[in-house]
């Protein structure tokens, strides 16, 4: 939970911490609002949509439910890389639209839920920054390694380049509200919080 809220200097309440899930992919470390995440999996049977944007272009099960999978790799210009033990999908909440859906992230590992303090998050640069700054919420340092929260919303909604609004958004909206015609539920995974971590 996140510690009782200040206010700023402007009379503005700010919390004093984020709670986030910090999560790899390559060799940078990201992290994810913990309150948008429902559940972590192992990764589990995923089903190609012919056609489908290559940003969210799988399917999987998550408790008979059909949920679009997509890769943030691709949105933050990361290479790909195959699957391996560690390799975990994180179920959340995205807004698009103002229609809140469930969407898995692909994430090379996961490693904890933590509290990073207000006072060490930054807004992301408008310039210098590797990744498009609408896609981050926040930049900021844990045990000595930089710690990038991303916005994803906008990581759903926004293209590649982050210019305008990207077709991932409606594509995304209509595959969430399809039913599944072969239900099964599929196991929550053993990594890091992944066992129970059910919000």
């Amino acid at each position: 939970m996140s510690a009782p809220e200040k206010k700023s200097g402007t009379g503005q309440t700010q919390p004093r911490t984020l709670d986030v899930l910090t999560l790899g992919l390559g060799e940078e470390i990201f992290a994810v609002d913990a309150h948008r995440v429902h559940e972590i999996l192992d990764l589990a049977k995923v089903t190609k949509v012919p056609g489908a944007s290559p940003f969210v272009d799988g399917l999987i099960n998550v408790r008979g439910k059909v949920t679009p999978l997509a890769d943030p790799r691709l949105k933050l210009g990361l290479p790909c890389q195959p699957p391996t033990a560690d390799t975990r999908i994180i179920v959340l909440a995205v807004e698009l639209d103002g229609e809140q859906i469930t969407a898995g992230i692909l994430a090379d590992r996961v490693f904890e839920v933590t509290e990073l303090p207000a006072a060490i998050l930054e807004e992301a640069p408008r310039i210098g920054m590797r990744w498009h700054p609408d896609m981050i919420s926040a930049v900021g340092k844990r045990n000595g390694d930089f710690v990038v929260v991303l916005n994803i919303d906008r990581l759903f909604s926004l293209p590649q380049n982050g210019d305008a609004r990207s077709d991932d958004g409606p594509h995304l909206y209509a595959i969430a509200q399809e039913p599944d015609p072969n239900p099964e539920t599929y196991s929550a995974g053993s990594g890091p919080n992944a066992s129970d971590f059910i919000l």
